[in-house]
This record gives C-alpha cells, structure tokens and sequence, in this order.
C-alpha cells in the first residue's frame, strides 16, 4: 500500500501511526499526490480523497491493465461527480460516474 501526504507533519504523524498499529506494509511520502507514484506503479487501484478539476493524466497511466481508480472531478466543490476510470486491456480507458458528491479541492500540479 502505498500513500501520498502533501502535508509534511501530517505525513510523518501517519507513517508513526501505522507504524505503531502493526503496519509494516505501508509506505508514505510526502509529496504531491497529484504526480502519484510512478517507480512503484503499475496499481491495480487508486483512490484519490480530494477533488480534482478533472482526472489526473499522471495517474491515469500509473493504472496497471485492467486497474481501476476512483477521484472525485469537478471545478464546483458543490457540485463534484465521483468518477470510476478503469484500465481496459488495449490501453483505453474507460469512465463511469458513481455519485455526487463534495470533497477539499485536490492542491498540486494537476489539482
């Protein structure tokens, strides 16, 4: 399992944590998320907490064949779609809106 913490303190505070729960199979960075985490990739899934003006290029090609990620998109945070992209097997993508429903702005390079 591998996790993104933009937040240095907040990163640091989750890696002591899961640490300290027995976690060993965990591993946080502090980064920005939004460039995911190519050298550990391809991931059969992806889960994005924060909305995002529209599905992230980078992590899309971090899915491996037939993965799937789910991001909440839109630019009114009152008014996001939770989005389900999933790889299929010739490369393509496909989309498919789950819910409505509201998130923190996605902050980054593609957020």
């Amino acid at each position: 399992v591998f996790t993104i913490e933009r937040i240095g303190e907040l990163a640091r505070k989750a890696a002591s944590n899961l640490v300290d729960a027995g976690y060993w199979n965990v591993h946080v960075r502090h980064d920005d998320g939004t460039k995911g985490w190519q050298e550990a990739g391809p991931f059969d899934a992806i889960l994005v907490s924060a909305g995002a003006p529209d599905v992230p290029e980078t992590l899309k090609s971090q899915l491996g064949q037939g993965g799937r990620m789910v991001v909440p998109v839109g630019t009114d945070p009152l008014a996001q779609e939770l989005v389900r992209v999933t790889r299929l097997e010739d490369g393509r993508f496909d989309r498919e809106d789950l819910a409505d429903v509201r998130f923190v702005p996605l902050i980054g390079e593609q957020g």
